[in-house]
């Protein structure tokens, strides 16, 4: 029976499934399916019997153990798959004893665990590839839904000049597009089978050591290696960047959407659900909750991704501690980069907009947000220093007067000596300084597309 590892904000910050894939059942099975896989290539080779397969195969399955038992061997033996090996080995010696004498025959407790958490991370591949899929079909479907939609750009979180919604989004959804090209490009190398025995060379199995690899990497559907990677970890490495970056990308999204929900801008929202977001004592309160994970899995996730690189500097053959500090950290970052994907997921889904609050924040500044747009008009025919003195100048007294600089502007005798009325109008139009969104949405959208 399996201890309750229910945590109380588990469901917040982790993804259901992937909590399953890393749970303690689903490491067991992980090193099980491993074992099963190798007697059956040892059969095929001819190293075992054919006849003990069965019984090894039949004792391979995770509910057959008890999680809290193995726990506490674990702290004697030093790693889960010295009592986990014990344990199937009893087992099998209770309905089969000869069998059992072909057990993980040339293998290593190190071979079991890595092989298992090859298997783990193949099927959390699948999930994220999945959800990544999912997220850049909302996030295209809101871009396009939006591509002509303007709204104030900020930098350094002030007003700058206008861009579109559907431009920002399109930001958001040219990440997860290559998220998604390099989860699809790291996966033969990272997705490997561990076997090397004792200290590398499988030597306990002789001449036949190479035709089992070769038959063992074909069970588990695993890439064959160029050589056992006991100490060199270089390819988990790789997945928990990968995993770093997604979080941090995340995090953007919900950085950006946060902001934007601020009872002062108040341009986007996470969908409403009864109950969704309010505060225990305010009954006005709306706060952006999916974005709250977004960020803490990206505040999080560098931390994790740094401890598995400090744990690359193996010793020799087989590690002291560094192998160990990996155990819970790159399924942690996996949880955490998954619940991460859920709540983008459920965000991007249902996004609210408020197509007026923007129009209305983009009038806030009073037409200053086009000054550029003016100055290089006039730049064309004053010179371009001279025109951004002049359209400064402009400024300034549009913000002492608390006017708008139309019509500072159309009193300026420079300026209506250059720009006529129609012509200050259509400068001073959002809608006609958008520049290239529309074709930057076209492009991740299209991106999007060529990845199905």
């Amino acid at each position: 029976m399996e201890r309750n590892t229910h945590q109380l904000f588990d469901a917040y910050f982790m993804q259901a499934d992937m909590r399953l894939i890393f749970s303690d059942a689903g490491r067991m099975q992980g090193m099980l399916d491993f074992e099963a896989a190798l007697a059956r290539a040892e059969a095929r080779c001819g190293v075992i019997p054919q006849s003990a397969v069965a019984s090894i195969e039949a004792a391979c399955r995770a509910e057959l153990y008890d999680p809290v038992t193995l726990a506490q061997a674990i702290v004697s033996s030093g790693n889960s798959a010295i009592p986990l090996v014990k344990a199937l080995g009893n087992w099998i010696t209770a309905q089969d004893a000869e069998a059992e004498k072909y057990l993980h025959l040339g293998a290593t407790s190190q071979d079991a665990m890595d092989t298992g958490l090859m298997l783990q991370l193949r099927q959390a591949m699948a999930l994220l590839e999945r959800d990544l899929f999912s997220l850049g079909e909302k996030l295209a479907a809101q871009a396009e839904r939006h591509a002509a939609t303007p709204m104030a750009g900020r930098t350094w979180l002030q007003h700058a000049t206008p861009v579109t919604l559907g431009m920002k989004i399109a930001g958001w959804l040219g990440a997860i597009n290559r998220h998604r090209q390099r989860l699809a490009e790291i996966k033969p190398r990272v997705l490997c089978l561990q076997f090397g025995g004792a200290s590398g060379s499988l030597a306990a199995l002789g001449k036949q050591a190479w035709p089992v690899s070769q038959a063992l990497a074909a069970e588990l559907e695993l890439n064959l290696p160029d050589q056992p990677w006991h100490t060199q970890r270089d390819r988990l490495v790789e997945f928990a960047s990968l995993l770093g970056m997604i979080a941090g990308s995340l995090g953007k999204l919900g950085r950006d959407l946060s902001l934007l929900m601020q009872t002062d801008v108040g341009e986007v929202f996470e969908p409403s659900a009864p109950g969704k977001g309010g505060s225990s004592t305010m009954p006005h309160k709306r706060n952006p909750v999916g974005s709250a994970v977004m960020i803490s899995a990206a505040t999080r996730a560098p931390g994790l991704v740094a401890t598995m690189l400090s744990a690359m500097p193996q010793e020799h053959e087989r590690s002291l501690g560094l192998w160990h500090a990996e155990w819970e950290t790159l399924p942690e970052l996996c949880c955490l980069v998954s619940g991460s994907l859920q709540q983008a997921l459920q965000a991007t889904a249902g996004l609210e907009f408020d197509a007026d609050r923007m129009a209305g924040n983009l009038e806030q500044t009073r037409g200053l947000v086009l000054a550029e747009a003016v100055s290089i008009a006039l730049a064309q025919r004053i010179g371009r220093d001279a025109a951004h003195h002049l359209v400064e100048q402009c400024c300034k007294r549009a913000v002492a007067d608390g006017r708008h600089l139309r019509g500072v502007l159309g009193e300026t005798a420079e300026v209506r000596q250059e720009l006529t009325d129609a012509e200050l109008d259509r400068l001073l139009d959002p809608v006609f300084y958008l520049g290239e969104a529309q074709r930057w949405v076209e492009r991740a959208v299209a991106e999007h597309r060529s990845l199905y």
